[in-house]
């Protein structure tokens, strides 16, 4: 897959507009507005050094949507002792969108929206599960 992932990622970037410097200046965009956003901002004020963090949620951006294997990390470790709730991710979705038409190209904007849109259905299931919300998901066969 290794071989395979620069010639993807040229092709995701050639339809889409996207590439690593516009993913970094939407990941900047918006957290200039997230960090001065009443319900977001408290979560946010947790991050101190803010240019690791824009390089790393950029790579994160980059793997998702670029497929360029940039990220490693653990995202949903990393959310779960947030004490993040339904608007938080609401909110967070609105200005990823916002963000996201603003400043990239329609097809860039589209794919990045779709991508939000999955993840925050991720975090937030993962969350509630994590927190006793949601009974555990039984399979067929159990008991």
């Amino acid at each position: 897959m290794a071989s395979r992932r620069p010639a993807a990622t040229a092709a995701i970037s050639a339809r889409t507009g996207l590439d690593d410097a516009l993913l970094e200046r939407v990941v900047r965009v918006f957290y200039g507005t997230a960090r001065h956003d009443p319900l977001l901002a408290p979560i946010f004020a947790r991050i101190t050094d803010w240019e690791s963090h824009v390089e790393r949620i950029s790579a994160f951006w980059s793997s998702v949507a670029l497929q360029s294997g940039r990220y490693h990390g653990q995202p949903m470790e990393a959310h779960l002792p947030l004490g993040l709730k339904p608007e938080h991710f609401a909110r967070w979705l609105e200005l990823w969108e916002e963000t996201a038409q603003a400043e990239c190209p329609p097809e860039g904007a589209a794919l990045l929206v779709n991508r939000a849109r999955r993840i925050a259905d991720s975090l937030q299931h993962a969350v509630a599960f994590h927190a006793g919300a949601l009974p555990p998901v039984r399979r067929r066969g159990t008991a």
